[in-house]
């Protein structure tokens, strides 16, 4: 069997940086990229056998864990019978019945094939929608790799059209307004200003792929109203909180109510699935029924809608997640003795089973700016540290932890240990 030495070479020969995610390649963190062979409940297992307790569940979607057996068993059944069809399947139509159902102010949902997907497909139906071309995001929150979003925030009160990807024509970004998260008045004095003109504004109402930025109600109030008031669309991107923070994701643990809701990772368990939802009366604007055209030849694929459908049953019994914010709250609980006992100046943001520890002193930071250099120095010599001692964390400083219903106690104090010990030996090496 190939180890990850073996690996890394063909990989790199075959593969840009040999991955096909650039995170992957673990250049934030200056350490040898690891290839995985197995997952195991709570468990990740290299192709050099060594055995992680695994607090990255493949970037999100493994809500349950590695291989829960009754999504094996119901994406086994699905390939038995086919794995496309390029044709509406029952799986399809199940699984919509259960994604509507955790979102009530939906009447109406589209099934892609990833989050970046959704997302595009759901600023397309804003701008068919409202007939117009602007759009607002911000600082700190990625929306998937869409042209028109790959755009750097910057200082002052909006940046206007710089992507931040080579590749992205100046022209692509330039109706893509970026504002800072958490000010409100900046927020609304850009609505007073060019409100008219914007299609949509869209958020992460829980920001969580440039660190966990928790952002104050007041703010995401401060959206909707202003939304309504100018006659924009307001879209929550739960790609990432959706299904996982609670049944309805942030929609329903904020109680506010956005006009489209884009959602991928868990709504696929752990297969290529993402979708875009909303009332019928944008719904309905998407081709075959409007002028908005979005397809795709995979989407709904009976594999994906039956891992799907085995998925939310599952986290429906009633105490999925109860012990998802218990396992949370313990390994958040760890996380913070452990800086305390190494004397590591740092916090631990925390919503449900997503975690993100920030290694730098003061408030947990709430934007991208917040965000210190110095956090990034410690985390790379902690993660080469954590892994020998059985810890799969995320090779990035920036990215959040997750933890599983397949999570143990045993695992969840595993883990802190691991972190415990790396944060001791990084302190002794200083």
């Amino acid at each position: 069997m190939s180890n990850s030495r073996d690996l890394l070479g063909r990989a790199q020969r075959a593969m840009p940086g040999g991955v096909s995610s650039p995170v992957r390649a673990f250049g934030a963190v200056q350490g040898p990229q690891i290839f995985l062979a197995r997952g195991e409940g709570a468990h990740v297992v290299d192709v050099d056998g060594n055995r992680y307790v695994d607090l990255v569940g493949s970037w999100g979607p493994l809500i349950l864990g590695h291989a829960h057996p009754a999504v094996v068993e119901a994406v086994t059944r699905a390939v038995r019978d086919g794995l496309t069809f390029g044709a509406t399947c029952r799986n399809e139509v199940e699984l919509a019945e259960r994604v509507l159902r955790r979102f009530p102010f939906a009447e109406r949902v589209r099934f892609v094939n990833s989050g970046t997907e959704a997302v595009m497909s759901a600023v397309r139906l804003a701008r068919g929608v409202t007939g117009r071309s602007r759009i607002v995001k911000f600082e700190g929150c990625y929306h998937g790799h869409v042209d028109n979003l790959l755009v750097k925030g910057g200082s002052g009160l909006a940046t206007f059209g710089t992507p931040s990807s080579a590749g992205v024509p100046a022209e692509f970004t330039a109706l893509t307004d970026v504002l800072p998260l958490d000010d409100v008045e900046a927020f609304t004095e850009h609505m007073r200003a060019h409100g008219d003109a914007i299609a949509c504004v869209i958020i992460e109402p829980m920001p969580a792929n440039a660190g966990l930025l928790l952002q104050r109600p007041e703010f995401l109030v401060a959206l909707r109203e202003q939304c309504t008031a100018r006659g924009a669309l307001l879209i929550f991107d739960e790609v990432i909180s959706g299904f996982r923070v609670a049944p309805g994701g942030m929609t329903e643990l904020s109680g506010l109510t956005p006009d489209l809701v884009t959602a991928g990772k868990i709504v696929g368990g752990g297969m290529p699935v993402g979708c875009y939802l909303g009332p019928a009366a944008s719904m309905d604007q998407v081709a075959p029924l409007g002028g908005v055209y979005q397809a795709g030849t995979l989407s709904g694929n009976p594999v994906g809608m039956a891992a799907g459908v085995a998925t939310l049953d599952v986290l429906d019994a009633p105490d999925s997640y109860a012990q998802l914010e218990a396992r949370g709250a313990r390994l958040q609980a760890g996380l913070l003795d452990a800086l305390h006992a190494t004397g590591t100046a740092g916090s631990v943001a925390r919503v449900g089973s997503v975690l993100w520890m920030s290694l730098q002193d003061g408030d947990t930071p709430r934007t991208y700016p917040d965000i210190r250099a110095e956090s990034a120095a410690l985390y790379g010599p902690l993660h080469r540290e954590v892994l020998r001692r059985g810890t799969w964390m995320a090779p990035s400083s920036y990215e959040v932890a997750f933890v599983s219903t397949a999570h143990t106690d045993a695992d969840v104090d595993a883990a802190v240990s691991a972190v415990r010990e790396g944060l001791a030996a990084c302190e002794a090496t200083v």
